[in-house]
């Protein structure tokens, strides 16, 4: 391996580049830089959706009652490798097609990171065929109730309910305010572990086509008189969400309300939490999820003011999603195994925290025999400059000042009297704490032209990477610096 160069080097300078690695991941994802990036809402061929789907074999069903469901929803992936959720209706459901264009269309015009978007549909004979975007890391449901290996942590569960209701938020400002059967199974959860709200509860009642209704078994009082789901409703329905992220099952509204009423709401709470959580936390979503659940409807809160008393209540903000859900994050495939150093295995899961720790904890010792030839002029002159740089530099990357890391680390590699690997490791991961992938990108390549057999740069190449949305390429050059320490190991 030795010297050589990343495949990535040659393209750097590529004018197209930057473009086309946001478009990936833009493509990949549908975030951060709009909602145009997603594929136009598409109308499908059922040939299409059968070879996707493989015939809509009973091997993809991922709905929760498999082939007994009315309604079931299958996982399938179309010919550009985008994979795809498809709800495919009752034969009987839907009679009038116009009615589900029109409506597949008026939701497939939203486009939210907080979604899982509706990006197609089909209707063909007696088939109507709904089309989303895939999410595989399975529902709320799931996570919350019937969790493998560890219970969902407190700041997710408080990151699930903040971002239900800026979905909920989002359609309501879109004229969507209805939400159909909002439950644990609706929430679904991307690659990064972000929770989803699913598009297909925004799709009147396939009935009618018209009207909306509820299978919730802890419906709205004014759904038992009327039959209908108004606005109001949804946020009663909300609140039964937010008694199951409170207990971690579920528990009637009644009930709930006269533990709250007679100050027993610890009574309510998720054994598993037990010293997770704050009682002034505890305390005020307890509250919100009373006001949701209000008999009358008007004395429910809406969802900006869900969104206002959610964000402040945010915790380990700056920990990815995956992170606290423990979900597996740009690793490699099952086929493909091989043992990734904990530096690797910190930047497979995008872990900046344990990424920082981790060169903190190094300092400056991977950086022994890297050559800095200078002249006696040179030292006098400028080596002085260049030492307090990069000491500003080390203090701010201590308390995690990354813009302050950023700009001194700067100036110490614009000074061109020293060359250090180890700067342009932190100076990548400054920037990667900064949303600034591209540039970390740039740094981490750096360091393996200073340090061609550092693993440490191509590890961080992979973090950059992953964040670009660019995983293949990443995974790869995991290999690359995991073959590297192996043979740092065998030498030493």
């Amino acid at each position: 391996m030795g010297a050589r160069c990343s495949k990535f080097s040659l393209c750097w300078c590529h004018p197209h580049l930057k473009s086309t690695v946001l478009e990936s991941s833009d493509l990949e994802n549908g975030w951060p830089n709009g909602r145009d990036l997603l594929p136009v809402f598409t109308e499908f061929s059922l040939d299409l959706l059968r070879v996707a789907t493989s015939n809509f074999a009973v091997d993809n069903i991922i709905s929760e009652h498999g082939e007994k469901a009315p309604n079931v929803v299958f996982k399938g992936i179309l010919e550009n490798d985008r994979k795809i959720a498809v709800k495919r209706f009752n034969k009987s459901a839907w009679p009038d097609s116009r009615q589900f264009l029109d409506e597949a269309r008026s939701v497939g015009l939203l486009r939210n990171e907080r979604l899982a978007n509706l990006i197609g549909c089909c209707c063909e004979g007696d088939e109507r065929l709904l089309v989303a975007e895939f999410m595989p890391n399975e529902t709320l449901a799931k996570h919350l109730f019937h969790w493998d290996s560890q219970p969902m942590k407190w700041a997710m569960r408080l990151r699930v309910a903040l971002y239900l209701a800026q979905a909920l938020e989002y359609c309501s400002s879109r004229g969507r305010a209805l939400y159909h059967d909002l439950n644990a199974y609706r929430v679904l959860f991307d690659q990064d572990g972000n929770p989803r709200l699913s598009c297909f509860g925004l799709m009147k009642n396939s009935r009618d086509g018209k009207s909306y209704s509820t299978n919730l078994a802890f419906t709205p009082p004014e759904y038992l008189r009327t039959g209908r789901v108004t606005p109001e409703s949804v946020f009663y329905s909300f609140g039964t969400l937010l008694l199951d992220l409170l207990s971690g099952k579920h528990i009637p509204p009644s009930h709930a309300l006269d533990l709250i009423r007679g100050k027993n709401f610890l009574m309510l709470m998720d054994s598993c939490l037990d010293g997770h959580f704050s009682n002034d936390d505890g305390t005020e979503l307890v509250r919100l999820a009373s006001r949701c659940l209000q008999y009358e409807p008007r004395e429910r809160p809406n969802a900006k003011s869900l969104v206002a008393s959610l964000t402040s209540l945010q915790k380990e903000t700056e920990v990815p999603s995956y992170t606290l859900m423990g979900i597996p994050h740009g690793t490699l495939s099952s086929n493909e195994p091989f043992s990734l150093t904990p530096f690797g295995e910190a930047c497979s899961r995008m872990d900046l925290t344990a990424i920082h720790e981790m060169l903190e904890k190094v300092g400056y010792k991977d950086d022994e025999g890297i050559a800095n030839e200078l002249s006696f002029q040179m030292w006098t002159n400028q080596m002085q400059d260049t030492l307090n740089s990069k000491k500003q530099g080390d203090a701010a990357f201590r308390i995690k000042d990354f813009s302050t890391a950023i700009d001194c680390y700067t100036q110490f590699i614009e000074g061109g009297t020293m060359v250090s690997p180890t700067v342009f490791a932190r100076r990548c991961l400054s920037y990667l704490m900064s949303d600034m992938p591209q540039e970390a990108l740039g740094d981490a390549m750096q360091a393996q032209v200073v340090s061609p057999e550092w693993a440490t740069a191509f590890y961080l190449q992979a973090a950059a990477l992953f964040r670009l949305g660019m995983d293949n390429d990443a995974q790869e050059t995991l290999k690359d610096g995991t073959a590297l320490a192996a043979k740092k190991n065998c030498r030493n």
